[in-house]
């Protein structure tokens, strides 16, 4: 006699055939794990439902399903991607709309499915600390327009919750753009016009919506210091896309992250710098580079895209421990260990095999009948028969890959937030365990900045004077989660902090490489890997705005050449959803985070199978 179907069981075929229904697809597979919600191949990932199904937990859940499949049913991804802006911060702006039109659309005349996306849309934003905001410079910008999009198109009024936090910033933003989101009505049913339009109303918010279709765009945001959302802002709108609701990245796949951030890096970013700037020798000292000059030439003499740093005053090397108390640090700890449990076991597995696959190349040989050592107490009876026969010592030949150290660096750019994140912290996290298990000691490094758009470097780059091609203009921040001798036990607590909010912000690869290159240079082991894993390429605007196209991405560049051609270090990369294969040789690119913990461990077992990279031989001076 079959089982007889649990509430839960119930619930889950209701909420997959409604699913099917909205999406219009009823071969559409719909699937329940840890993961979800997300839309990826076609296959629809929902989080498992709550143990009573008519909680009010369960409406959040009917809302995450109900979402995603208008979603499938009322938008067509190929043109999106056609369609959407180059600029990160506008894309964000006009992905939230581009869903708000989507859902509205998909419920004219279905009272209970806007219910259950009004109860998964509080739910969101509660968990993004969106509905805490009592400050407007604290609202999420892509959230807030997508609502005042949702009132137009359903003409109801946004949910309570959400409606307070929107009329913080609804007058100014009405002022800016009422005009143009009144006009996104009469487009609704057509995403095309639709998105036409909707470029109108990022320009009156003083978004730079660039051009879809791979054209320049500008840049004039870079400039704009009198923008009210653009840092705080821009660190809601990252939260937006990985509080568990919107899903632009999960739905959209990652060939569209890649081609998005692949044309961005593509545009000119005000190569000219400021036309009324003037190099001048006062403010903070500038930092050249050791990069050789290029025959191009500012006014001032200094090549255009030679790299260098305006100023170093404001940067950080800090531990993860000293940028967070200790009762915060536990909780963000814990709040890791709960939200991964399954994924760590699934880590846990597959660290152990490469555990095995370690072990096994350590075959242990002993050394006998050696003067010193290890008593060989297996030949002590040598001395009862004999006892004129000397002691006996053995000793063990050592392992070849035990004498290593491995760095993982890992982006910590705003892009990253959520469970890209979460997966990366918990990969490195058991990594490093089962690597000093075997012997092998581990580094765990984090890059970003400390500021969005720049931070001191910016303002002290304004207060002389804004020279032209100033080089690199935001505060770095250089976080040491775990250093190379310091134990697993220890360190563990630390990788929490990756969950912080406000951590993450932009991210310049080029240093941040060069900076972890050089611990590994410091270190005495005779074989130094280092991994990298980031889901894109150098972003930082202040500085992309103000020098050479470009800029960062060709400082990348030479220092991977660098360290691939001259350096004894090992170099590989994992991309999450973005080919890293165009800046590093060796390297792999990943479509969907689940893949990292394989990825990272099957890679790391080659390196180890392989031959250690021969040291460069060092040319002799002429004499």
């Amino acid at each position: 006699m079959a089982a007889a179907e649990t509430p839960s069981d119930v619930f889950k075929r209701a909420l997959a055939h409604a699913a099917r229904a909205l999406a219009e697809q009823s071969e559409l597979e719909v699937v329940f794990g840890s993961d979800g919600p997300k839309l990826s191949n076609g296959v629809l990932t929902l989080p498992h439902p709550p143990r009573d199904p008519g909680g009010p937990e369960s409406a959040t859940l009917r809302g995450q399903a109900d979402r995603l499949a208008l979603r499938l049913a009322n938008h067509d991804e190929a043109l999106h991607a056609r369609l959407r802006p180059l600029d990160s911060r506008a894309a964000e702006v006009f992905e939230a709309m581009e869903q708000a039109r989507a859902e509205a659309v998909g419920s004219q005349s279905l009272a209970g499915v806007r219910a259950n996306m009004g109860a998964a849309l509080l739910t969101r934003l509660e968990k993004m600390g969106a509905l805490r905001a009592t400050e407007a410079e604290r609202v999420p910008v892509a959230e807030a327009v997508a609502l005042l999009v949702r009132e137009r198109l359903t003409g109801q009024r946004a949910p309570d919750g959400a409606a307070a936090m929107l009329d913080l910033v609804r007058t100014a933003m009405e002022d800016k753009a009422g005009a143009k989101l009144n006009a996104l009505a009469e487009a609704a049913e057509d995403q095309a016009m639709f998105a036409d339009r909707l470029k109108d109303v990022l320009r009156a918010l003083d978004l730079d919506p660039g051009d879809g279709r791979g054209d320049d765009a500008s840049d004039e945001q870079g400039e704009d210091d009198a923008d009210p959302e653009s840092p705080d802002a821009a660190d809601d709108q990252d939260e937006e896309d990985d509080a568990g609701g919107g899903e632009g990245q999960a739905m959209d796949g990652s060939a569209d992250d890649q081609s998005q951030g692949e044309e961005r890096d593509a545009r000119p970013d005000g190569s000219a710098g400021d036309p009324e700037g003037e190099a001048s020798d006062e403010g903070p000292d500038v930092n050249e580079g050791a990069l050789p000059n290029r025959q191009q030439t500012a006014d001032d003499g200094r090549a255009v895209d030679a790299y260098r740093v305006f100023t170093t005053a404001y940067d950080e090397v800090v531990d993860a421990a000293n940028l967070c108390d200790p009762n915060e640090l536990e909780r963000l700890r814990a709040l890791l260990d709960q939200q991964l449990t399954a994924l760590s076991s699934v880590v846990a597995r597959l660290a152990n095999k490469l555990q095995r696959r370690l072990m096994a190349q350590q075959n242990r040989s002993w050394h006998f009948d050696l003067e010193e050592g290890v008593l060989d107490t297996a030949r002590l009876t040598r001395i009862i028969t004999d006892p004129t026969s000397p002691l006996s010592f053995k000793a063990e030949s050592e392992s070849p890959f035990r004498d290593t150290v491995v760095t993982l660096l890992l982006d910590n750019s705003g892009s990253m937030r959520g469970r890209p994140i979460m997966v990366a912290a918990v990969c490195a996290d058991i990594l490093a365990r089962t690597l000093e298990r075997c012997g092998v000691k581990v580094e765990i490094l984090g890059f970003t900045t400390r500021a969005w758009k720049g931070g001191q470097a910016r303002e002290a780059w304004i207060s002389a004077g804004k020279p032209a091609n100033p080089g690199r203009l935001n505060d770095l921040r250089h976080i040491i989660y775990k250093a190379a001798d310091s134990p697993w036990r220890r360190a563990k607590k630390n990788l929490g902090l990756m969950m912080r909010e406000g951590l993450l912000k932009e991210n310049i690869d080029g240093e941040a490489l060069t900076w972890a290159h050089e611990r590994l240079l410091g270190r005495t082991e005779a074989r130094r890997i280092l991994m990298v894993i980031s889901d894109g390429s150098p972003v930082d605007d202040s500085t992309q705005s103000a020098n050479a196209a470009l800029y960062l991405d060709k400082h990348l560049r030479e220092v991977i050449a660098g360290i691939e051609t001259r350096s004894p270090v090992e170099l590989i990369a994992i991309g999450i959803g973005h080919d890293v294969t165009r800046w590093y040789r060796r390297a792999v690119t990943i479509v969907d985070v689940e893949q990292l913990a394989g990825v990272m461990i099957e890679k790391l077992a080659e390196l180890f199978e392989g031959e250690p990279k021969a040291a460069p031989a060092r040319r002799r001076k002429a004499a």
